[in-house]
């Protein structure tokens, strides 16, 4: 961080959030608490390193850069091409720019504040981890893992994060829209009745046709499927996790609590070459006899909807990712209005509160605790849907079943 600062002598942490924002405005900021990031003010430009330069990991990069208070300062990806074109695309001078599976622990061993992780879901929990583990602040795409133990592993790193007074984001955009939370906050405090069924579904065309392409070329190439991981069951976690978890997330928001057992199926229908489903519907069981509808698919054209409905004694509340988010009871109405570009507008606050979460002190990082609830309520799904039958949490939970991808082949 470069910016003029003084700091408080040491001890001198008891400041109002009344006093901190009265002295923002000064010439010379004061600090609340000296162990903050290199005692970073609201106005400070954090240093960060981007792990996963693909497409979105780009775009998002790009966007905390335009919020005005980051610094890209080094990248990592496993192909040097797209090393090489964030390196150039953020001014990240080439000793700064990591390659091979290893680069994100090169990248993590330079000066610089936080790491934004943005590569295939199956590398997320041992890359969040060693970033907590040397120090850095973590943003982390959504799913957090694609399995059991991932899901394990980033809740410990969320705590550890805590207790070393680090922030730890999960980019949900739906959790950062108030709509949305106004919505959640409303059916929470009874403003349905009592709940009784809720409903989820993540329709859309064919997603990952060009990653389709590309495996199609050389199937058997390591780094070709590490390209084409949107493709791969294991890379990716299959649709349910890698892209269903959007409304998942939003029902498992809403009601608060783990599934107790689901029953599932689905299978393929689109002649893509890779090993992901195309297609799921599965049946969770919550706790209070709440039963929660969920379908997925991936193929086809005509309709895009990432939806949540949930049905109580006195009203709905229903959400679309890309349309309305209302609330109706006998006795009051909430309208949240036409979604606008939720897809931006939820990362581009998602990158605010990061900045504010780290120059504030502000360590409790609530994002972690729901991300693994979803992230593993989709695993769930996943496991009833490929036995075509049923699964308990308790099942799911004691098999902590584990996917491994070989790394054989794939550069260092």
């Amino acid at each position: 961080m470069n910016a003029t600062r003084q700091i408080l002598p040491a001890g001198s942490t008891d400041i109002t959030r009344r006093h901190f924002l009265a002295g923002a405005g000064a010439a010379v900021l004061t600090l609340a608490q000296p162990e903050w990031v290199r005692g970073a003010e609201a106005n400070s430009r954090i240093d960060i390193g981007l792990i996963g330069c693909g497409g979105r990991g780009k775009w998002i990069a790009d966007l905390f850069v335009k919020d005005g208070r980051y610094n890209v300062v080094a990248v990592a990806d496993y192909f040097a091409d797209r090393a090489a074109g964030a390196g150039e695309r953020f001014q990240v001078p080439e000793k700064l720019r990591f390659t091979g599976l290893n680069g994100y622990q090169r990248l993590l061993e330079q000066k610089l504040d936080a790491v934004v992780i943005e590569t295939p879901p199956y590398f997320h929990p041992e890359q969040a981890a060693a970033a907590v583990a040397a120090g850095k602040h973590v943003y982390l795409a959504k799913p957090i893992a694609v399995d059991v133990p991932g899901c394990q592993t980033v809740a410990k790193s969320g705590q550890e994060a805590t207790r070393k007074k680090l922030a730890f984001l999960v980019d949900f955009q739906t959790r950062a829209h108030p709509a949305y939370q106004e919505a959640v906050k409303r059916v929470r405090a009874g403003g349905i009745g009592k709940l009784v069924s809720a409903e989820a579904a993540y329709l859309c065309g064919p997603t990952w046709g060009s990653m389709d392409g590309v495996l199609r070329k050389e199937p058997q190439n390591p780094e070709v499927r590490l390209r084409a991981w949107g493709v791969d069951k294991i890379l990716s976690g299959d649709i349910i996790t890698e892209q269903n978890i959007h409304a998942l997330d939003v029902a498992t928001w809403f009601l608060d609590a783990d599934p107790i057992k689901a029953y599932g199926t689905g299978g393929r229908k689109r002649e893509f070459l890779g090993d992901c489903w195309d297609h799921f519907a599965v049946i969770f069981h919550f706790p209070e006899d709440l039963v929660v509808s969920f379908n997925s698919k991936q193929v086809g054209h005509g309709i895009d909807d990432i939806l949540c409905r949930v049905h109580g004694t006195e009203g709905t509340a229903d959400t679309h990712y890309f349309g309305a988010v209302t609330v109706r009871s006998r006795d009051d109405a909430f309208n949240g209005g036409i979604m606008g570009n939720l897809y931006t507008e939820g990362a581009v606050n998602n990158i605010a509160k990061f900045h504010e979460s780290i120059t504030r002190g502000d360590f409790s990082n609530p994002t972690v605790a729901p991300s693994v609830r979803s992230n593993l309520t989709t695993i769930l799904g996943r496991m009833a849907a490929y036995h075509h039958g049923e699964v308990t949490w308790q099942q799911m939970m004691r098999r902590a079943e584990k996917l491994e991808f070989s790394r054989k082949g794939l550069q260092t």
